[in-house]
This record gives C-alpha cells, structure tokens and sequence, in this order.
C-alpha cells in the first residue's frame, strides 16, 4: 500500500519526502500513520529498483531538498499494480482506499472497469463481523447494541459502495462502447 501511495503521488507531482509523507498519512488517516523509519526506505527501494528519480534543489533559508519524480518505469509499475491489484488490496478497505485514490492513472476504462467488478464481487459475498457457527449474522440477529451497530454501519456503508460502483461501471462500460 506504502509504494503505491508513493508511485500514485508522484504520478500527480514531484515531491520532496515531507509533502509525500503528508499526502499518504491524509490518505490513510489515523489507521496507518506514515513513520519516516517505514517511508524513506520504501522511497529508496524504489528509487534503486528504478521507479523514482531524485534531483536536488536548495532549500528556502535551509538545507538542500531532494525532489522525487517518478520515472517511466515508474508510471508502468504503478498501471500494472492498478490493473492487477493483490486480493488483499480489494478486500481491506484502507488498501482499498488507496488503490482507489490512483485508479483513475489506470488510462483503460476496461481495465478500471475490472478492478472495480473484482470490489463489487468481494462485496457481493455474505459476510458478517459475527457468526453462528459458519453462518454470518446480519444486524437483526444480534442482541448486543454496539455490534448491531457495526452491523447496520458496516451493511449502509457497503449498500452506498455497491451503488456507487454500479453507476461507476456502467458510465465506464458506456465509454469503452464509444
């Protein structure tokens, strides 16, 4: 989720590693803060892999800025982890977010159009925070309040989901009919 934050806001901009680190912790919120300890090495391991370049500017009254833009292998790498994005990454809503947040750099209104049915089946699915057994309880089945709660937040937020992705898919498949 780390590089494709990364690889997804330098295809916006050039960045110095502060604004990044900004930007990924505004995406992620409070869930997954962004410690320099797990950002620069990840920056480093994608500027050797060859996916980001580096260019010194002075700085305003201090010292140097490193500047990072992405590369073309880069903007490939970041298109092919868009089209083919991890289970994981379609299942977690955090990571879920940030495909999301860079989908629209995946040019193929076919190809978004399959990573967004890929969401839509996964949502599809019965699930349940609580189960009897193997089966999933639904809000109505629960007693406890908070998690009947959870249950009515989690199936309101999945309904608004859906219906976004339906609209969604249907204006990308009438473009890919033009």
């Amino acid at each position: 989720m780390l590089e494709l934050a990364i690889l997804g806001f330098l295809h916006d901009a050039p960045l110095h590693g502060y604004e990044l680190r900004k930007r990924i912790a505004a995406l992620t919120g409070h869930v997954k803060p962004v410690a320099e300890s797990t950002l620069y090495p990840a920056i480093k391991r994608l500027e050797t892999a060859g996916l980001l370049a580096r260019r010194t500017q002075p700085g305003a009254g201090a010292a140097p800025r490193h500047v990072l833009t992405l590369t073309a292998e880069g903007q490939t790498e970041l298109r092919r982890r868009l089209a083919h994005p991890a289970d994981v990454d379609i299942t977690d809503e955090n990571r879920w977010f940030t495909v999301l947040a860079f989908l629209r750099h995946l040019d193929d209104p076919s190809a978004q159009a399959e990573v967004l049915e890929r969401r839509m089946a996964f949502l599809r699915q019965p699930s349940s925070f609580f189960y009897e057994g193997d089966r999933p309880l639904r809000a109505e089945e629960v007693e406890d309040p908070f998690r009947r709660g959870i249950l009515t937040i989690a199936r309101a937020t999945s309904q608004a989901e859906l219906s976004w992705l339906r609209r969604t898919l249907d204006t990308l498949r009438a473009a890919t009919e033009d």
